[in-house]
């Protein structure tokens, strides 16, 4: 797996690369702008900069620190998925062939729907998330695109009727 261009033209390592820097300690200024744009990622360096009382240049620098530092992933929408058009939600464990997670992975990656993806420990190996439009894709998402991965040993489909985003949280001029 290779690096990831950015928009400006910058190549992100990926985290999970043996390129990759140890991480630097974040200090309160850096944690406070990481909330900051978990909350509203499109808030502009100049409202960063009042809130965590710094210059801009001075957020603009940070920004771009924890981005090239690839504490920063990216910036995206949070959707809401019933609204879009993928009514059925589903976290799926998945057994796996041991030593078979990073073949996995890629065609995880790869399915229609797939919104996380984690290898975890304890009774099965991997943690899907997926979202579809109804309850018939995602039948065919299990048992015809997912058991029809060789690498994978077996699979239990827990369907979600409800959820609630925790990374939403009351921006500071909200409270």
């Amino acid at each position: 797996m290779g690096a990831e261009q950015m928009a400006d033209g910058r190549e992100q390592v990926p985290p999970d690369d043996d390129r990759a820097a140890p991480p630097r300690p974040l200090d309160a200024i850096d944690r406070d702008i990481l909330r900051i744009l978990q909350t509203d990622g499109r808030a502009s360096i100049r409202s960063v900069a009042e809130r965590v009382h710094v210059s801009r240049a001075n957020a603009y620098a940070r920004i771009n620190r924890l981005i090239d530092d690839g504490v920063i992933r990216g910036f995206s929408a949070r959707v809401n998925h019933e609204r879009a058009g993928q009514g059925a939600s589903a976290y799926i464990t998945l057994k796996i062939v041991q030593n078979s997670w990073r073949t996995v992975r890629e065609q995880l990656q790869a399915l229609p729907g797939a919104a996380h993806i984690a290898l975890v420990s304890g009774d099965f190996d991997v943690l899907l998330l997926v979202h579809t439009p109804d309850n018939r894709t995602l039948r065919e998402l299990v048992l015809t695109r997912l058991q029809a991965i060789p690498e994978v040993l077996s699979t239990r489909t827990l369907l979600v009727f409800e959820e609630t985003d925790l990374n939403r949280r009351p921006a500071v001029d909200e409270v």
